[in-house]
């Protein structure tokens, strides 16, 4: 069965059954269950890689169905949880594979938990904070790391492997500055990420079974609207690298975390207490019944209170859906749930 399943890519000479059996045992973490996460995961659990964790901080809205892939009318309708959501879906492509779902926001409190016991991390996010902790993890504890981005009609990708390639802090810095597009700005339309999360498939599935040769140590960035490509050797790594050369971690380093944060595409901030704590969240909606119409499962808890929505999660940490001040955001937070 698992022959037949997998055959034509068997048949592919670079994988054949070596490689296949490699990918079986493979493992990978996906950061982010969006726009390029579903593409990602879609793509390698359909491939065979043996475990897959997913994980993602968001849950489903109907502006996330136009790029969404594996989400649909109900999950939207539902405000599923991200990660849950495509954990469901992947399992019933293909029930061999082990999929772990965590709804979490990835900060430098867990993320050497989340990413170091897998063989390559995958950046789905939409987040330069985050992929900087990702590519701290990744040299420290020597995993590769494949990034993606894209917004309006281009996008970019490479594939970090350490000591072998610059690493994300050579290439842009120890911080990279604003003024750059979002998709909150200019939008994104659905071709750029799929093939962009093609490529970094790609690129996953050569080292995952061997094919390191054929790894392309470059820079890729692709207009699909404006017919462009270019491919810019990354080269070796910077011998004054803080974070390469001279392991210096920034962004493991503790902080205050931030206490808000603005989601990409649609008015909703997420409030994050500092340290977090537990919360009973069958409780919670005993008491925001009272106030709003209330819908919540083991997961999360989504309260509508008319102009605004508050989707809960059990760790403390809250979207704030109809509003985008932070203040604002704050507020209701400390109303409804307690700073």
């Amino acid at each position: 069965m698992q022959n037949e399943r997998y055959s034509r890519q068997i048949l592919f000479r670079p994988i054949g059954i070596e490689g296949q059996t490699k990918l079986s045992e493979a493992r990978v973490a996906i950061v982010g269950v969006g726009a390029f996460g579903t593409v990602l995961a879609t793509q390698l659990v359909r491939a065979g890689v043996g475990f897959v964790r997913l994980i993602d901080r968001d849950v489903i809205e109907p502006s996330n169905l136009q790029r969404q892939s594996l989400y649909d009318e109900v999950d939207a309708e539902e405000g599923q949880a991200k990660a849950v959501a495509a954990a469901e879906k992947l399992r019933d492509a293909n029930r061999d594979i082990t999929i772990e779902a965590v709804i979490e926001d990835v900060t430098w409190r867990n993320a050497e938990t989340l990413l170091t016991n897998v063989d390559v991390i995958l950046d789905g996010t939409d987040n330069f904070q985050v992929r900087y902790l990702i590519n701290d993890v990744s040299v420290k504890h020597n995993i590769p790391w494949s990034y993606g981005g894209a917004v309006s009609s281009y996008g970019t990708t490479s594939f970090f492997r350490p000591g072998k390639t610059p690493c994300l802090v050579c290439l842009f810095g120890a911080e990279l500055g604003g003024n750059h597009d979002t998709c909150d700005t200019v939008g994104v339309i659905a071709p750029v990420v799929s093939i962009i999360a093609s490529f970094q498939v790609a690129e996953t599935i050569k080292y995952l079974t061997g094919n390191v040769e054929a790894l392309n140590d470059a820079l890729i960035h692709i207009d699909v609207w404006g017919n462009e490509f270019r491919s810019v050797q990354m080269g070796n790594p910077r011998m004054n690298c803080s974070c390469c050369h001279d392991r210096q971690f920034d962004s493991l380093q503790p902080n205050s975390d931030s206490l808000t944060v603005s989601m990409c595409g649609r008015r909703t901030i997420q409030v994050s207490p500092s340290g977090g704590f537990h919360l009973k969240l069958d409780e919670m909606a005993s008491r925001l019944s009272q106030l709003g119409h209330v819908r919540h499962n083991a997961h999360l808890l989504r309260c509508d209170f008319g102009g605004t929505q508050i989707t809960l999660f059990a760790d403390g940490r809250a979207l704030i859906h109809g509003v985008e001040d932070e203040v604002i955001a704050r507020s209701l937070y400390a109303r409804y749930i307690g700073m």
